[in-house]
């Protein structure tokens, strides 16, 4: 697994109160399906409602101890990728949460948690551009 963090994406209560803040810190978001991306450097901040996130990884947000309302991501360039990090994730003592398949927006992924408790989501989304140095490069949402 490359050493690298693509996205991370914070479980929220309000959406739209959340974008309101951090576009008040003088962030620019865009939003898309109720989810908002912020370019921030070489990687994403995700806004997303902490339901929605919680089930989209599998993660029981009801216990005590259980899901905090932050996933990390990791984007890779390939659906095969997204297989083999998650098997080496579990072969190292991850919890997979949901196995690798394809996703509501068209790419594959997988999410597990570390021995801490810690949500990964492992993805391969064709929309986002990866570098050769794996910084992630947003699309402009507007324009498509």
């Amino acid at each position: 697994m490359e050493q690298r963090v693509s996205l991370i994406t914070l479980g929220v209560a309000d959406v739209a109160r959340a974008r309101a803040f951090y576009e008040g810190l003088g962030w620019r978001g865009q939003e898309v399906s109720g989810t908002v991306f912020f370019q921030a450097g070489g990687l994403a901040l995700v806004l997303w409602g902490r339901d929605e996130l919680a089930r989209d990884g599998g993660i029981d947000d009801r216990s005590a101890g259980g899901f905090g309302g932050v996933a990390l991501a990791q984007n890779v360039r390939s659906p095969e990728e997204v297989d083999a990090v998650v098997a080496a994730a579990e072969r190292a003592g991850a919890t997979v949460t949901r196995p690798p398949a394809t996703t509501f927006y068209g790419g594959y992924a997988g999410y597990f948690t570390d021995p801490d408790g810690h949500v990964w989501e492992i993805a391969h989304n064709p929309g986002f551009t990866l570098t050769e140095d794996g910084s992630l490069i947003l699309p402009d949402f507007g324009a498509l």
